[in-house]
Formats: structure tokens, C-alpha cells, sequence
């Protein structure tokens, strides 16, 4: 980001002040503490929440630091956090709120407060330094919940594509449950709360920023496929540097973004500029999830 890009994307930023309706509002990012920038949306009017807030952890993002508390202190704020935003969503909106290990209790008992909670989806991180007294920390988790039964989940939207390993057959020959392509042979499974497939962006990747706590675009794109229909309205409130804004756009969604620093938001802007040309997520082809490391070009 050049001193000049700052400069121009930051004239694209919003900061609230008014109550707005959702239409004055679509597809922008709102530089701005998600608890003052929520007063003044409108209510119901959101399909997906993706929460994606500071871990109980010491960490810097950007110019702000995050001090971790105890597990009370954290539940009340993620408490404070969900007051603002229940009543923007819809009667069937679903909810994502991703969490690591220490925070699992915390958010579950929050969570439970507000939602059905209906799962809990395990991701793999893969990267990360090994630890001399303890396992090593290679997973993140993610809590599905919804407002109420009525909800949006579209099952054959996220399915995963897998070589075949025990080709099994029919009693003809024939491949059962799969199929045989010039690639190789291929099985469709359905979607699992175990996510093994996810690579976290690095510096080679052209998704990659300097944010600490950056989110695949794959994981976004399972969620926002299986939780919303084209044109659906989706709000990230801790949106970083817009990798929830950025899958949207590419998977035809409304967005709201939500994050106070400047750089991010300018990260944000830059990335949704990008997507107007470049529509393809890591991982994602021919309307299927890829494992990894798999070549599909």
C-alpha cells in the first residue's frame, strides 16, 4: 500500500453518524468501533453474521492491542458485542463465530444466550510454530448458530471434491459413489465439521496481507455458500482486511465490513478493487471444493 493508494481508498470509507437504511449502506466498508457503527444500521436486515473477533489473547492488530482477561471478562465482552448486533439480523439469519481452543467455553455459553447453536466446525491451521511442553496449535473453531429453525443451508453448494483412494465398484464394474476423470478418479462427500482442506494465505499467495489474524478465502466462501443465496446481505463486524467482503463480491453477496483501522480498511478497499477482474478463490473450481494441494488446472 503506497502512501497515494492510502490516500484514494481511504475517500472510499464510511463513518456513521445518522441512522441509514440498508440501501445507503450496501457493499461499503464502515471505519469505525463496530459497537457505535451498529446504533445507526438498520434492524433485520442481515441474511449472515461472520464474527470473526480478537481471540482471548495478547495481540496487536495494527495500531490497537488486545489484552487477554479471564474467561469472565471475555464471555462479557463477546456478551456487549452480540447485544449490537441480534438486532440487525433476520428471523432465518445464521451465524458464524469463530474462536480457538480457549475461547470455546466462553462463546458457547454466550452463544446458547441468543441462538440455536447447531455445530461446531473445526478447521485445520497448518501453520504455525511446534511447541517443547505442550501440542502444537493447529486448529481454529468456528460456531454455527441461527436465529431459528427456519434457516438457509445449501448442502450441495459445499460439497468436496476428494481422490478416490478404494475405488469401489459395482457388481458391473462401474464406479460406485464416483467417477472416473482424465485427472484421475473423483468422489463428491458432504460437507463435515472437520475442515482439513483450508490453506492459511502466505506470502506467494495473491490473497495474502500483513493482517495477523487474516481468514482464507476458501473458508469464507464454504460459509457464505452454504449460508446465504446470491444477493443476500452479509455483515462482518471485525472485517480486517475484507476477506468476508472480498468472497462476497466474487460470490455475487451483499456485504457490510465493519473495522476501525485504517490501514485494513484501506487493505479492504484495495482487495474489493482487485476482485473486479479476478473472481477465482484459492481452492474453489467447476462449483466444487478441491482438497488440498490438488491441481485442477
Amino acid at each position: 500500500m503506497s502512501p497515494e493508494e492510502i490516500a484514494a481508498y481511504s475517500k472510499r470509507l464510511e463513518t456513521l453518524g445518522r441512522c441509514v437504511s440498508c440501501n445507503e449502506i450496501v457493499n461499503t466498508t464502515i471505519r469505525q468501533d463496530m459497537r457505535q457503527a451498529c446504533q445507526y444500521l438498520p434492524e433485520g436486515f442481515v441474511d449472515l453474521l461472520f464474527l470473526d473477533p480478537p481471540y482471548n489473547l495478547n495481540k496487536a492488530f495494527g495500531k490497537k492491542k488486545f489484552n487477554k482477561g479471564s474467561q469472565e471478562q471475555y464471555a462479557a465482552m463477546l456478551e456487549a458485542w452480540l447485544k449490537s448486533l441480534v438486532p440487525l439480523l433476520k428471523p432465518t439469519a445464521s451465524v458464524y463465530i469463530c474462536s480457538d481452543w480457549n475461547a470455546c467455553g466462553a462463546i458457547q455459553t454466550v452463544a446458547a444466550k441468543y441462538f440455536t447453536i447447531r455445530n461446531r466446525i473445526t478447521w485445520e491451521r497448518e501453520k504455525g510454530r511446534g511447541a517443547k511442553t505442550n501440542w502444537k496449535n493447529c486448529s481454529e473453531d468456528i460456531w454455527f448458530c441461527t436465529m431459528s429453525d427456519d434457516y438457509v443451508f445449501n448442502v450441495d453448494a459445499v460439497k468436496l471434491k476428494r481422490k478416490v483412494i478404494a475405488p469401489y465398484t459395482k457388481e458391473n464394474g462401474d464406479p460406485k459413489d464416483w467417477k472416473r476423470e482424465k485427472k484421475g478418479d473423483f468422489r463428491l462427500t458432504a460437507p463435515s465439521n472437520l475442515w482439513t482442506d483450508v490453506t492459511v494465505p502466505f506470502w506467494s499467495m495473491p490473497e495474502n496481507t500483513d493482517h495477523p489474524t487474516q481468514k482464507p478465502e476458501k473458508l469464507l466462501a464454504k460459509i457464505l455458500l452454504a449460508g446465504t443465496h446470491e444477493d443476500d446481505m452479509v455483515l462482518d463486524p471485525f472485517c480486517g482486511s475484507g476477506t468476508t467482503l472480498v468472497v462476497a463480491k466474487k460470490l455475487g453477496r451483499r456485504y457490510i465490513g465493519i473495522e476501525q483501522d485504517k490501514m485494513f480498511c484501506c487493505l479492504a478497499e484495495k482487495r474489493l478493487e482487485m476482485a473486479e477482474t479476478d473472481r477465482s478463490i484459492q481452492g474453489y473450481h467447476d462449483g466444487v471444493f478441491w482438497e488440498r494441494n490438488t491441481n485442477v488446472k
